[in-house]
């Protein structure tokens, strides 16, 4: 009888593990995150209330007041205003924008020759409130250049680089421009694959075998998008010129940087100097996603860097992350299935993400390492005709805006993305 009692009671719970398996549990409204426009910021503001006009003003014409060398002083005058007026996450996000993008322009406007150790409390506090409010650094992050810093032309019209502009701009005309929204471009590519993700898991999690195909290939179609709207950056839009010489100095961070070693000091915040990253691909949810759903497994030194990055994203995105870090591994049910048709399906999407970075390494190779060898080789010419303010610092050829040694990184990841394929190709 307790043999018998005992059967039952295990057939019980097994009955019950297998319903909880079928539970759906990956939830893409649960983070805050839109099926049509992923993790972009839905529908960005692009003006906030009066009062903060002494903001607006200085954001709107940024390029003209760092190329004239007129920020600083701007930024010295401008009032200590509350942030008791802003309404609403989108105003939270366009101040957020506004002041990142003030703060780059004034560590930033002389380039290397000139930078300062102190942040002004006028920008200082507001800055670090806003930032406390939507879990964010008071840094220029990818939240705020790419997903927050977008408008329609055309309200009705597609959401397509033609009908696209930034909110606001740093110095390097529509090359930045392009930058900018380029990189919007493969988040917006990205966003049937963020579904097809959370599909992953639940067919997973329902042992749905053919949903799990359906939503790999929807994944792997999604990467190549990925990669058709990255190849824009310099078949069309953006000159390598415009971005080494003119924009990239303003992406630059106060952490690991030979420029600026003891950090900065936030005035009326901090009693000492802070270090934060500078806006970085490597702080795009898209593809801390897609590693892992993929289970990938990066070198120590690349998860540790990688993982700081997910600090620097908006919490919700951070958090969704997570929750697919810890929902049952898809390799390993992949793995255990002895399904062929899973096995190359999955290696077909790994194959993909393969080649989203090794174009990803042609691109960083195009915009900051042969850009430096070009800038070097014509030196002389460049500080004749637009001086050496507009060139990049000479200490950060080799690091990535996060902070990180650029290359040996992205070709450790593309190579650590190739070791998970299950079958040799």
């Amino acid at each position: 009888k307790i043999h018998c009692h005992l059967f039952f009671a295990n057939n019980l719970l097994l009955k019950e593990y297998k319903m909880s398996r079928r539970t759906p549990t990956l939830s893409l409204r649960k983070f805050h995150i839109s099926e049509d426009y992923g993790f972009i910021c839905l529908d960005p503001v692009a003006e906030l209330p009066d009062y903060y006009q002494p903001w607006m003003k200085i954001a709107k014409n940024l390029p003209y007041l760092i190329e004239n060398s007129l920020l600083r002083c701007e930024v010295n005058k401008m009032p200590l205003l509350t942030t008791d007026h802003l309404k609403g996450h989108r105003e939270l996000r366009l101040a957020h924008l506004a002041l990142s993008f003030i703060t780059m322009g004034y560590v930033w406007q002389e380039g290397e020759r000139d930078t300062i150790k102190v942040l002004p409390r006028s920008l200082a506090k507001p800055f670090c409130e806003i930032s406390q409010t939507l879990g964010l650094p008071p840094i220029m992050v990818h939240a705020d250049c790419v997903l927050a810093n977008w408008k329609k032309k055309k309200v009705d019209g597609p959401l397509e680089i033609e009908n696209l502009d930034t909110i606001l701009s740093l110095p390097g005309g529509e090359s930045s421009k392009g930058f900018f929204l380029v990189t919007l471009l493969v988040e917006i590519a990205a966003v049937p694959g963020i579904k097809a993700i959370s599909e992953i898991i639940n067919a997973v999690v329902q042992d749905n075998v053919d949903s799990l195909l359906c939503a790999f290939q929807t994944l792997t179609n999604s990467i190549g998008c990925m990669i058709a709207a990255l190849k824009q950056m310099h078949e069309f839009f953006c000159q390598w010129s415009s971005f080494y010489l003119r924009l990239h100095v303003f992406l630059i961070s106060w952490r690991d940087n030979p420029i600026m070693p003891d950090g900065l000091l936030y005035e009326g915040v901090s009693d000492g100097p802070l270090h934060y990253s500078g806006g970085s691909a490597a702080q795009s949810t898209i593809l801390h996603c897609i590693d892992e759903v993929l289970g990938i497994c990066h070198s120590p030194e690349a998860c540790a860097f990688l993982h700081r990055m997910r600090d620097y994203m908006p919490p919700f995105h951070k958090a969704f992350v997570s929750e697919i870090s810890s929902s049952p591994s898809v390799r390993q049910y992949i793995l255990s299935s002895a399904n062929s048709k899973l096995c190359a399906m999955y290696d077909g999407c790994v194959a993909e993400l393969v080649k989203f970075r090794n174009y990803h390494i042609t691109v960083v190779s195009k915009y900051i390492t042969i850009a430096a060898a070009n800038a070097k080789a014509s030196q002389k010419e460049q500080d004749t005709i637009s001086g050496t303010r507009q060139s990049a610092p000479s200490a950060l050829e080799q690091r990535g805006t996060g902070g990180s040694s650029l290359m040996c990184f992205l070709k450790n990841i593309r190579d650590t993305t190739k070791e998970a394929l299950m079958n040799e190709q």
